[in-house]
């Protein structure tokens, strides 16, 4: 057995499901699929007869921009500021089945170049080579920024011959390890000037000539993207789209707090694709339900490189949609976005049918990009197999070699994707563009020109130009030409805070708010300039968009104590129903959360009980928790140690979070001089006398140990404990609004989970639930619950990551009395993988019925 799939963390999985449903190799699974795909053909063609195979929507149609032997295994695509095509080359992935060679530096960095304007590539100058799987590229002043071997190399290009003479080493610790489908990739410049990466938690910028390397939220797998306002998109290979509803490094601020939304938010949970040809060739194929009947992938498997259009000569119902390459599917969908307020969603708008789809089973879409011609460069791989040696399948393994699908490697197209009257033209020398042009350009229709614009400008660092900018930013006519006016000023140290008063009283909430962010660290700076911020805040929170309204939560924390302290209370009453302002708030709290809660207990519009206010005083609970500090901790005892008539909502809810957190181990105990009175009292009901049992585990004190004292430990290890600790914070998000904090069901909303059989029951059924929803009529606990009694679905969570669901599951089945125990390790991701494309929530029949055929 080769070494790569040995260690595979599918071949478990495989084996057993061969085992299961009695078969001994991986040739019988052609039958199971209901169609003989094993020796039907697949040969290499020529970009010629593959650009027959596309299936494209009307109104457009597909161009051949370059191919071998001038390009090979093109992974990303880029272009310059004078219109040069860039091209990540990573030729030494997987040589052959076992990936032998793969470590050869033979990678590389291309530089395209169409020198007579017809719309194809005349000339290829090699920028790089003898690169270790090089994975990301990112032109700038004098070179670019490439990663490769796991590190990032500035590679200086010192005579503007396209070829680097020269590469320094900025960072030797990009990337944590070297399998192409799990490392560090990206470099994606938005619009604050940050570059960014998906799979990292790591961004950098060029700050007084110095490369600065900062941390920022884990985002994404393979490539990555932005909107007009700077937004992030990127993508997981089993979800095709997420992203950022708030700027990056605001809700990681707070410490004492862990957010459950705003950042890597899932944008839609549609999974369905649709392929024109048969794909038996793809590393789950084995798996029931992965493929239909005809053998075609049901759902993403492969998702990758996110593109947003930004304008270009695409029709006007294109801007803002965004593209997703399937490349083992054989296709790229289109989702158009929409948005509410500050949340955003996308859909397909043809469901059926993908806005690309190709017949060529070679055809592998990796990465995309738009031009500065405003159309979109598709990187075609062109090979057999793209799945990476440490996870191919025995299934996959035999397909791949059943059906010659190995050879040739080193192949590779850019197609490019135009209206079908567009006509190409020769690129245009933005490097030449003088001060006033580059300006100009700020303001240009597409997105690409304003990037690109704003690049140079900042680069360039011309004192000229920031009177101009400047002007624009106060009083230009475009709204997006004005928002990059602001961030090439921030980028150029050039910032003004009158300018960005005046512009906080815009009616255009991109713009406002856009202020109001850039005024912060002058804020905290200078005194007057705080004094007057928070002003104007306090004099228009009431009245301003929620997109306003979420960037004051964000930036209240620069306000002086008692001025944040009243802004994020009106705030948090106004918009306490939406989590994601809930996270906002707390993320401007840090350390005066206590505070902020007593704050909320005194006031008149905080006394009447409602669930989301339940959970934001849980959170303020659970973070004065976590802060650790033994003052605030014994003012939250005495606020418990009431007379049970006193022991209204509040303290409820107080008593809770100390209890959820009292079990988790990893919190040292607070040394209290003497025993608490509340801890010895007798009148005490039985559900709080057992949390408060949980909650004295939080200190100790003499004759008291805390570990001895928690008696709920049993059936869950530390690490358990930690999730199940997690699983409070991600239910009260995800899941209280319909099944209550208290878990005991909402009224027209969910059913209890307390004493539930789907709860407590068989594990995996549980996770099928969560990921692919549920609809009525359901039993709990005796009783029949269906509408109007709850809704009629529960709705999907696949687009939750494997660790916050186990989570969940982990609390929910050992919290309100449940204690089924632990989790199993791994049962999430199994359970997605085994019960691929699922694409409609379960009846409670079709989940049992589906358990029973599949033990």
């Amino acid at each position: 057995m080769a070494r790569f799939y040995q260690k595979s963390p599918f071949f478990k999985a495989y084996s057993m499901a061969s085992a299961c449903i009695g078969l001994i190799g991986a040739a019988s699974l052609f039958t199971l699929l209901g169609t003989e795909q094993k020796d039907v053909p697949a040969p290499a063609k020529t970009p010629i007869e593959e650009a027959k195979t596309f299936q494209l929507e009307p109104g457009f149609k597909i161009q051949l921009v370059a191919a071998e032997p001038m390009v090979q295994a093109p992974v990303v695509v880029t272009f310059d500021e004078d219109g040069r095509l860039w091209v990540v080359e990573m030729r030494g992935f997987m040589p052959t089945i076992d990936g032998e060679g793969e470590d050869k530096p033979v990678g590389r960095i291309s530089v395209l170049e169409d020198t007579n304007g017809d719309g194809t590539m005349d000339r290829s100058t090699v920028f790089l080579d003898n690169l270790i799987m090089p994975r990301a590229i990112a032109p700038v002043k004098g070179g670019a920024l490439v990663a490769a071997n796991n590190s990032l190399w500035l590679a200086e290009d010192k005579d503007g011959n396209l070829k680097a003479e020269s590469k320094l080493l900025l960072d030797s610790t990009y990337a944590r390890n070297g399998l192409p489908e799990h490392t560090d990739n990206g470099l994606l410049r938005n619009s604050d000037n940050w570059y960014y990466n998906a799979k990292s938690r790591l961004r950098y910028r060029l700050a007084d000539g110095k490369w600065l390397r900062d941390s920022t939220e884990f985002r994404g797998q393979w490539g990555m993207t932005h909107d007009d306002e700077g937004r992030l998109y990127y993508n997981y290979n089993w979800s095709q789209l997420h992203g950022d509803l708030v700027p990056p490094n605001y809700l990681s601020r707070n410490k004492n707090h862990t957010p459950t939304t705003g950042i890597d938010h899932g944008f839609t949970l549609d999974r369905r694709v649709y392929p024109i040809r048969p794909n038996p060739a793809v590393n789950r194929g084995y798996i029931p339900g992965t493929l239909d009947a005809s053998g075609r992938l049901l759902e993403f498997t492969a998702a990758c490189s996110p593109t947003v259009l930004r304008g270009g000569v695409f029709p006007q119902e294109y801007r803002g949609n965004v593209f997703v390459c399937e490349p083992s599917g054989n296709l790229i969908k289109r989702n158009v976005v929409e948005k509410n307020g500050f949340m955003v969603s996308a859909r397909d708008p043809h469901p059926g049918k993908e806005f690309l789809a190709s017949t060529d089973e070679r055809f592998r879409p990796v990465a995309l990009t738009v031009g500065p011609d405003g159309v979109l460069y598709v990187a075609d791989m062109y090979r057999g197999l793209i799945q990476h040696g440490a996870y191919v399948t025995p299934y996959l393994r035999e397909q791949t070699l059943a059906r010659k699908l190995m050879q040739p490697v080193n192949r590779g197209r850019i197609w490019r994707i135009v209206p079908t009257d567009w006509k190409p033209s020769k690129p245009k020398k933005r490097s030449t563009a003088s001060t006033a042009e580059l300006v100009a350009l700020l303001s240009h229709p597409d997105g690409w020109q304003r990037d690109m614009a704003q690049r140079l400008l900042v680069e360039r660092r011309d004192a000229q130009s920031i009177p101009l900018v400047r002007e624009l930013a106060l009083n230009g006519t475009n709204a997006l030409g004005r928002f990059h006016a602001l961030w090439t000023l921030e980028g150029l140290n050039a910032g003004s805070s009158e300018v960005l008063f005046t512009l906080l009283a815009e009616q255009n909430s991109l713009l406002s708010a856009t202020a109001l962010r850039l005024l912060e660290p002058f804020a905290q700076q200078s005194p007057a300039v705080r004094t007057r911020l928070q002003q104007v805040i306090l004099s228009q929170w009431d009245k301003v968009t929620p997109e306003q309204a979420l960037q004051m939560a964000l930036s209240a924390y620069v306000l002086e104590p008692n001025a944040a302290q009243q802004l994020l209370a009106g705030l948090a009453e106004r918009y306490c129903s939406f989590p994601l302002m809930r996270d906002a708030v707390m993320s401007s709290l840090y350390n005066r959360e206590y505070v902020f809660l007593t704050s909320l207990l005194k006031s008149p519009q905080w006394q009447a009980q409602h669930p989301d206010k339940e959970i934001l005083l849980e959170m303020l609970t659970t973070a004065v928790v976590k802060k650790h500090d033994v003052k605030e901790m014994s003012a939250l005892l005495n606020l418990l140690d009431v007379d049970r008539a006193s022991f209204g909502w509040h303290r409820k809810v107080i008593l809770t979070a100390l209890s959820i957190q009292g079990k988790n181990r990893r919190l040292k105990p607070l040394p209290l001089a003497e025993a608490p009175a509340l801890f010895s009292r007798t009148d005490w009901e039985p559900q709080q006398k057992t949390r408060l049992q949980t909650v004295s585990a939080l200190f100790e004190w003499p004759g008291h140990a805390a570990q001895a004292a928690n008696v709920q430990q049993s059936l869950l290890n530390e690490e358990q404990q930690q999730q199940f600790a997690l699983g409070r914070q991600h239910y009260l998000t995800t899941c209280a609004g319909c099944h209550g904090s208290d878990g005991a069901g909402l009224s027209r909303f969910g059913p209890p989970l307390i004493e539930s059989s789907w709860v407590l029951g068989d594990e995996k059924r549980l996770a099928l639930i969560v990921l692919h929803g549920m609809e009525g009529p359901v039993e709990v606990a005796g009783k029949q619950y269906d509408v109007p009694d709850i809704l009629p679905v529960m709705p999907s969570h696949s687009t939750m990551d494997d660790g916050a669901i186990t989570a969940i599951l982990m609390y929910i089945r050992n919290e309100w009395g449940n204690n089924a125990g632990p989790v199993s390790k791994g049962l999430v991701g199994k359970t997605r993988h085994t019960s691929q494309g699922r694409v409609v929530p379960w009846t409670a029949q079709e989940l049992n019925r589906y358990l029973a055929n599949t033990k």
